[in-house]
């Protein structure tokens, strides 16, 4: 038998499902990849598809290592994997479940065509712990509030063990035309700002592993103490890219975790945070309109502001808050936020611009190169307070106050606002404080405070 396994966000062969059925099964192997040309609602922002460009050469190479060839096409993916089931005569198709709305509707589609056309189709694990129809409630309903869902998660049997890849070479099949990774047009084509980015990051499987040891070395035996701290550069795994694209599983991140030697309370914490990525994999698979509505409908009311100013100045790291400034810049500068900022950047906009939360996502959309679906919208809802589980609208962060909090001496500032780097640390955080270069606030966080809570208690129809 031929197989032809069709790869996305599963870049890597080390516990690989669709790789390890389709060895088993077939006696040819042929891999593709097939970057859509249609005009999606979130298809991958710039920062996203730097990396990919990166991740796709790094697999391409892996693949190679053991015998077989990523052939990439660009076009409709149903159509393109009809011409390469013709090209190569193969019996099967092979590929690991997604979950995002438009994934859903699309790869039903392609398995009803491919079914009727007599082609064997086999679809495997997706990339996460419990799928979600695993987890739900006794009623068969699904959670929307994290800490009962999680408890139900690990109330089931634990994760599988990850797979290994395949030790043989393996026997692909013939050839076949493929485009050049550069002929995806996945890298800017005047301007590389994307160059930067990769000062800070290795796309790719190897990538992948060696961000996973540096984490269990060093940042997991002080997690709970120092993930809230976003000048403490090891206090946090950095390992979000690497799942997004499919780098390393979640299942081998779990098992080095819990085999580790850390303190039990530190793997505990982490693993925790794994259990939102779940959580959020599972709210958008029940609730796909949340990508662009608010799952508390009252949210609808919500009198946003339109601003393009104010919305640039965040944009850009120019709001006059040193906090949310340095987060920005950082995010421009990495393709990366700590996440502990991305909560504070977020409430400043929706809550005191005022700017509806569906441009922060976009932006982050464009901008992060660990830019998930699920999570961004989950993140966001979450601080607008209009989504499942989410921060209560009158929870506002003060960002001088946070900024004092997780960075007292001012350091993670400093390395993201040049015009601060001579400000002694007991008048970094005040806004109000400064010159050279630095903008004066653009709103007062008092005032603003005040306006969102009203806006609030209108929309819940409270006096």
């Amino acid at each position: 038998m031929r197989a032809l396994i069709w790869f996305r966000n599963d870049l890597r062969i080390s516990d690989q499902p669709a790789l390890v059925e389709a060895v088993r099964d077939a006696d040819e192997v042929l891999g593709c990849y097939l970057l859509p040309s249609s005009q999606q609602e979130w298809l991958a922002g710039g920062a996203s598809q730097a990396w990919l460009f990166h991740s796709l050469t790094s697999f391409k190479k892996s693949l190679k290592e053991l015998g077989l060839d990523l052939i990439l096409r660009r076009g409709e993916p149903g159509e393109e994997l009809l011409q390469l089931l013709k090209e190569s005569q193969a019996d099967a198709v092979y590929w690991n479940r997604r979950l995002e709305p438009e994934s859903i509707r699309e790869d039903e589609a392609i398995e009803r065509t491919l079914k009727r056309a007599g082609i064997r189709v086999n679809v495997c694990s997706p990339n996460l712990l419990f799928e979600p129809e695993a987890v739900l409630k006794n009623d068969g309903s699904p959670y929307q509030v994290f800490t009962p869902y999680w408890k139900a998660a690990l109330q089931r049997e634990a994760p599988r063990t990850p797979l290994p890849p395949p030790k043989k070479q393996l026997q692909g099949a013939h050839k076949l035309p493929s485009l050049k990774i550069e002929e995806l047009d996945l890298l800017p084509q005047s301007v590389h700002w994307e160059k930067k980015l990769f000062d800070h990051w290795t796309p790719g499987e190897e990538g992948a592993k060696k961000q996973l040891q540096l984490f269990l070395n060093k940042g997991l035996l002080r997690y709970s103490k120092t993930r809230n701290i976003p000048a403490d550069q090891e206090g946090t795994s950095r390992i979000s890219p690497y799942l997004h694209f499919g780098e390393i599983s979640p299942q081998t991140l779990w098992k080095a975790v819990s085999e580790s030697d850390a303190p039990e309370k530190e793997k505990e914490c982490y693993l925790r945070e794994l259990g939102w990525r779940e959580f959020a994999h599972h709210l958008l698979f029940y609730f796909p309109k949340m990508t662009r509505e608010p799952l508390k409908e009252e949210f609808n009311q919500f009198p946003w502001r339109e601003d393009s100013v104010k919305l640039e100045a965040w944009q850009r790291g120019r709001t006059g808050y040193p906090l949310v400034d340095a987060g920005m810049r950082e995010l421009w500068e990495t393709g990366w936020m700590h996440n502990r900022v991305r909560m504070v950047v977020g409430s400043f906009l929706v809550k005191d611009l005022k700017i509806h939360w569906l441009e922060g996502a976009r932006w982050f959309w464009d901008t992060l190169v660990d830019a998930d679906l699920a999570n961004n919208t989950m993140g966001w809802q979450w601080v607008a307070g209009s989504g499942a589980d989410a921060a209560p609208f009158f929870r506002v962060f003060n960002p001088t106050s946070q900024g004092k909090k997780f960075d007292p001496e001012g350091e993670y500032i400093r390395r993201w606002v040049p015009e601060l780097r001579e400000v002694p640390k007991e008048i970094v955080h005040e806004p109000d404080l400064f010159a050279n270069g630095y903008p004066p606030p653009i709103v007062d966080h008092a005032n603003e405070r005040v306006t969102a809570l009203e806006a609030y208690k209108m929309i819940r129809g409270e006096s």
